[in-house]
C-alpha cells in the first residue's frame, strides 16, 4: 500500500519554523515601542528599589539622600535595558533552526515513491 505524499503543513516542525520567523518577524516591527516601554517599566522598577533602599537608610538612623537629585546621575549613566529584545529574538532563532532541521530530518527520511 503506497504511502501518502508529504505534505509539509501536516509537520509539526513546519509550524514551529513558520511560528518562530513570525516571530522574529514581529519582534522586529515592536522593537522600537518595546525600548520605549520597557525603559519606562525599568524606570519605574528603578525608582522603587531605590524609595526602598532610602526608606531602610532612614529606618536605620542615616542621613537622608535626596533621591531626585541623584536620579540626574544614574539617567546620564544607565545602561542598556534590564531585559533586552534580543533574548527574546534569540530563544526565536533557536527554536527556528531546531525546528527547521527536524523538518529536514522528517523529509529526508520519508520514503521515495
Amino acid at each position: 500500500m503506497p504511502s501518502p505524499p508529504f505534505r509539509a503543513t501536516d509537520s509539526p516542525w513546519f509550524w514551529g519554523v513558520l511560528f518562530s520567523v513570525m516571530a522574529l518577524v514581529g519582534m522586529a516591527l515592536i522593537a522600537p515601542k518595546y525600548d520605549i516601554r520597557q525603559r519606562q517599566i525599568e524606570g519605574r522598577y528603578l525608582g522603587r528599589q531605590n524609595a526602598a533602599i532610602e526608606r531602610s537608610r532612614r529606618a536605620a538612623g542615616l542621613d537622608p539622600v535626596d533621591l531626585a537629585e541623584t536620579a540626574e546621575d544614574r539617567d546620564v549613566v544607565a545602561p542598556g535595558r534590564i531585559v533586552p529584545l534580543w533574548t527574546l529574538a534569540t530563544l526565536a532563532v533557536i527554536a527556528g533552526l531546531g525546528s527547521a532541521s527536524m523538518l529536514v530530518r522528517e523529509i529526508r527520511s520519508r520514503p521515495r515513491a
